[in-house]
């Protein structure tokens, strides 16, 4: 089946003549014959009709043999090389210092920053480093301040810290009881019977031995926290089998020195740190 086929008529890449032959004034189209006597001889020197040229488009095996002419594949640009050595850019301090100052690659000289010495560098880091050291320094003191000043005790309870008790306030033979930071103190201004009674006991026989010369910084003063050291509970003055204090919380009997004599407390009746002041003739307890 025989194909059809047409001519194609697209817009020149070149100049051609109205045959469609490229205008190339010193290019060759003809095809060259062979020698005489060659396989290659076809005759008369010159171009062969019944071959195509070279530059020529086949349309097909069978096909029609036309003329093409197409456009160009890309836009024709001029483009131009510069020989001349590239100026490089000025660097902006350069009208300043005075001293034309540029970098070949056009980016800024930055040597006007630089210091003129190295030591300079250097005592410009040491102080920077000083002075960073003393401001951190100085919130870390603030800071500690603050923290301490907030876990210290209120107004309140520092002016509980110490109590002040007449002497003269508690005549011999008695007690006083008064609380000093949220706790009883039982204040006994004992008789010379009662103290030659605490001198009296075998200490190797007591639960918890102690001396009473070391529980009484004066023989006929005795100062005790008034907590049972059993449970916590608050013991009975001149009261129990020893003639001292009673927790009738579950029955330990104190002696007159607050030693424990019998029952479940383990230990005797607390010391609290406490001084005399001769001069107004007080106990302070704290």
């Amino acid at each position: 089946m025989a194909s059809q086929l047409g001519r194609i008529n697209l817009l020149p890449t070149s100049r051609a003549l109205a045959s469609g032959v490229p205008l190339a004034p010193r290019i060759n189209h003809s095809i060259p014959t062979g020698q005489t006597g060659g396989h290659e001889a076809h005759g008369a020197v010159g171009a062969r009709s019944d071959v195509p040229a070279s530059w020529a488009f086949k349309a097909g095996a069978r096909g029609h043999i036309g003329k093409t002419n197409a456009l160009p594949t890309s836009t024709l640009q001029q483009r131009f090389v510069h020989t001349s050595a590239p100026v490089p850019a000025a660097h902006p301090m350069a009208a300043a210092h005075g001293v034309p100052r540029a970098s070949a690659t056009g980016v800024p000289d930055f040597s006007p920053y630089k210091a003129k010495s190295s030591g300079l560098n250097r005592n410009v880091a040491y102080f920077a480093v000083g002075a960073l050291g003393v401001l951190s320094a100085s919130g870390a003191k603030s800071t500690v301040s603050d923290i301490l000043s907030n876990m210290a005790a209120s107004a309140d309870v520092l002016a509980l810290a110490k109590i002040e008790v007449e002497m003269g306030a508690i005549p011999e033979g008695k007690n006083l009881i008064v609380k000093w930071r949220g706790k009883p103190v039982f204040i006994r201004h004992r008789t010379s019977d009662e103290i030659d009674e605490a001198n009296q006991v075998d200490i190797k026989s007591l639960r918890d031995p102690e001396a009473d010369s070391d529980r009484a910084q004066r023989p006929e003063w005795l100062v005790m926290l008034g907590v049972c050291t059993h449970l916590g509970c608050v013991p009975i003055g001149e009261a129990g089998d020893y003639g001292g204090w009673f927790c009738p919380c579950h029955g330990s009997h104190y002696d007159i020195s607050g030693r424990i004599r019998r029952g479940p407390a383990p230990l005797n009746l607390e010391v609290p740190e406490y001084s005399f002041n001769d001069d107004e003739e007080k106990i302070v307890i704290g």
